[in-house]
């Protein structure tokens, strides 16, 4: 009974009429069973095993073997020895014939089957336990999980909502459940994460970095960077990555922002500042780095991936975003060191050989190599790397399309086997959006247009939800397709949102694109100004002057080519023509120095045509000028007569205004006169009628 209470000094009391029975009798195994449970709390196992093994011996009570067999399994399951203490587990459980009569041994032993991955067997013991006690939060909590790794989602969030309601103040709960909802329902995840870190603040305990960093990742994911900011930045706390956002940690951070793989930069700060890095806000630190990427500040987030390279050598994927970087701005032979610095940790990093590959293919001289690095990278996942196959798909491909000449049936080969491993890809992963797109390049070069499409857009409409994946070559595609179908406005503005979205209007290829489109739709000024928005971006490419000329040389032909046209069109004909022998001029005087890809021939051609257009354009415009000088002057006159006729109504309507106006005058004045006269009247009466004395006089 003493042993029962929560009082120290019961327990005390308890304690020691135990050992006063042990005394009496050594082989009490009630007493051996309950000296042993007090052991195991004050960490002596040696004796914990001592006392239940002799327990044992002195036993054949099958409820009181079932305790000593439990109290030697837990006391091996806390030193570690998980396969013994599931042996004794298993004794434990045999020794009991219901979970009521002993419920602890089912606990522990669905513990160690989970720990060995026997989900189903784990499943059975926690479901044992809930038949003795069915609100009890932390079995439930570990059948939510064990649901979880069966990948039955449903029951697993359906149990962590139980728990939830048994127990509201289970931050943990909310956590696991936040979890299993971050790819099917963000807004529901983000609640339940956030729900956890308000228990964990009203309970004042510190907010784990995991979590704040998953809600960080959360917000990363729906593009609302600030609060993404705001997670990272509370979840990492003080430290010296601080002063390096601030710009503090030294003076010289410009200057060695660019140069990746020297850390003598570290090295001399390590000489006035602290740089720990903690190893759980490492991940954390990353992601942070990650949003500093998509933000464009290439030069902190490098910053940052080089901290973790200087505290922890071996973080391969810090080397490959260093690497990532340094191939955005154009050195591929800095990628390749650093991609090559992260092979020398692990040669079998798929990742990292994915990515050397990648490299390899743009260059003619290594391409052939490329393929081989996308074999290693899938045997070095047994062919489970969906990557590696898209990869080795897309070398297929582009092996397929090589501008050396080929049999057809290489071509042919090439195409089917890219194919091929595209559907593989998508056999392992339905949602593979890289692959879906390779499937739908291969059937629009078919001219399947609508398969082309329906590709196109799925894929576009899956990558349109997440910041992570950055697919603009679909857009691209799909902006190929409507352009193949005539679809013009649609290719437009496909083409229009992908330059923006993607490469902020500055990609030339993409404007190139553009004004393709606007020339086919004959919106030829639209053409122009693509192409001379093109022209700023690459200042080199002479195709593009070129294709200036020709948008010129177009809207001058169909300008008039019109029936009816304006002088105002007929001279920006002759100014366009102007402009269109100026740039070909140009480009004929270049041609004689460099090849640009035409010969001065067609250029000659394109200037003659030019030149006769524009002779023809000038005596249209001379014409058009004079008769727009006689409809001037036509209307001039018209205006004239019409100002001269308005003047003589005005005039007239002015007279009439002045005769009504003396008409009503004099009969206003008509008025007054008749009122006078009628108040003489009634005065000369009020006189009468004052003296009738005077009057009767005169009547007599």
């Amino acid at each position: 009974m003493d042993l029962q209470t929560n009082e120290a000094g019961e327990i005390r009391s308890g304690m020691e009429k135990m050992r006063r029975a042990f005394e009496i009798y050594p082989y009490c195994t009630l007493a051996l069973n309950h000296l042993a449970n007090h052991y195991f709390f004050t960490g002596q196992h040696f004796v914990v095993e001592q006392l239940s093994e002799t327990a044992l011996s002195s036993s054949s009570h099958g409820l009181l073997k079932s305790q000593s067999y439990y109290n030697l399994a837990r006391s091996y399951h806390s030193k570690g020895d998980f396969e013994t203490a599931g042996r004794y587990y298993m004794a434990s459980v045999k020794e009991v014939n219901k979970p009521q009569d002993f419920v602890l041994p089912f606990v522990g032993l669905g513990q160690i089957q989970l720990k060995f991955g026997d989900f189903k067997r784990s499943l059975a013991s926690f479901e044992k336990v809930l038949e003795v006690h069915p609100e009890n939060c932390e079995s439930l909590k570990a059948i939510g999980n064990i649901y979880a790794n069966l990948g039955e989602n449903d029951k697993a969030i359906e149990t962590f909502k139980k728990v939830t309601r048994i127990d509201p103040k289970d931050h943990q709960a909310f956590v696991e459940l936040g979890e299993l909802l971050v790819e099917s329902d963000w807004a529901a995840a983000m609640e339940y994460l956030k729900t956890a870190c308000t228990l964990l603040r009203k309970a004042g305990e510190k907010i784990p970095v995991e979590l704040l960093n998953g809600i960080g990742l959360l917000y990363f994911e729906k593009a609302e960077f600030e609060l993404a900011e705001q997670s990272f930045k509370e979840a990492l706390g003080d430290g010296i990555w601080v002063s390096i956002m601030d710009g503090t940690a030294g003076s010289s951070i410009a200057n060695w922002s660019v140069q990746y793989r020297d850390q003598s930069f570290f090295h001399q700060l390590e000489e006035n500042v602290s740089l720990e890095l903690p190893c759980d806000k490492v991940t954390t630190l990353f992601n942070y780095a990650r949003l500093l990427e998509e933000l464009h500040d290439t030069v902190k987030a490098s910053l940052l991936y080089r901290l973790i390279i200087f505290k922890y050598p071996d973080y391969i994927d810090a080397y490959l975003r260093l690497g990532s970087i340094a191939k955005e701005k154009n050195n591929i032979q800095l990628s390749i060191e650093l991609i090559g610095d992260a092979l020398k940790i692990n040669s079998k990093y798929p990742n990292a050989l994915s990515m050397l590959g990648s490299l390899e293919l743009q260059s003619d001289e290594t391409w052939l190599t490329a393929k081989e690095h996308f074999r290693d990278a899938k045997d070095a996942t047994d062919g489970k790397d969906p990557y590696s196959w898209l990869q080795l798909g897309n070398w297929n491909y582009f092996a397929a399309n090589r501008p050396e000449k080929k049999a057809p049936k290489f071509e042919a080969t090439h195409r089917e086997k890219a194919k091929e491993l595209f559907l593989n890809v998508l056999k392992q992963n339905h949602g593979n959006m890289f692959a879906a797109n390779g499937l739908g390049i291969l059937h629009a070069e078919k001219a399947q247009w609508d398969i082309a499409k329906e590709l196109f857009t799925q894929v576009h409409e899956a990558a349109s939800g997440s910041i992570f994946v950055q697919v603009p070559d679909v857009w691209i595609n799909l902006a190929h397709i409507y352009f193949a179908q005539g679809l013009f406005q649609q290719a437009v503005k496909m083409y229009q949102n992908c330059a923006r979205k993607f490469f902020y209007n500055t990609d030339a290829t993409t404007l190139l694109y553009l004004s393709r489109t606007h020339y086919e739709a004959e919106q030829w000024q639209d053409c122009r100004k693509s192409l001379l928005r093109a022209i700023h971006l690459a200042p080199s490419n002479y195709l593009l002057r070129f294709n200036v000329g020709v948008s010129m040389q177009k809207f001058s032909a169909s300008t008039l080519q019109k029936t009816k046209r304006t002088v105002d069109e007929v001279r920006a004909t002759v100014s366009e023509l102007q402009n269109a022998i100026r740039v070909f001029s140009l480009l004929s005087v270049a041609s004689t120095y460099h090849s640009h890809g035409f010969d001065e021939r067609k250029i000659e051609t394109h200037v003659e045509y030019c030149r006769h257009l524009l002779d023809a354009a000038k005596v249209h415009r001379d014409a058009a000028e004079q008769a727009e000088k006689q409809t001037k002057q036509k209307l001039e006159v018209t205006r004239q007569i019409a100002l001269a006729d308005e003047a003589r109504r005005r005039a007239e309507e002015q007279r009439k205004f002045q005769l009504e106006r003396r008409k009503q005058e004099d009969e206003l004045k008509q008025v007054m006169q008749q009122e006078q006269h009628f108040e003489r009247v009634k005065e000369q009466w009020k006189t009468s009628n004052n003296t009738p004395g005077k009057r009767k006089d005169r009547s007599r």
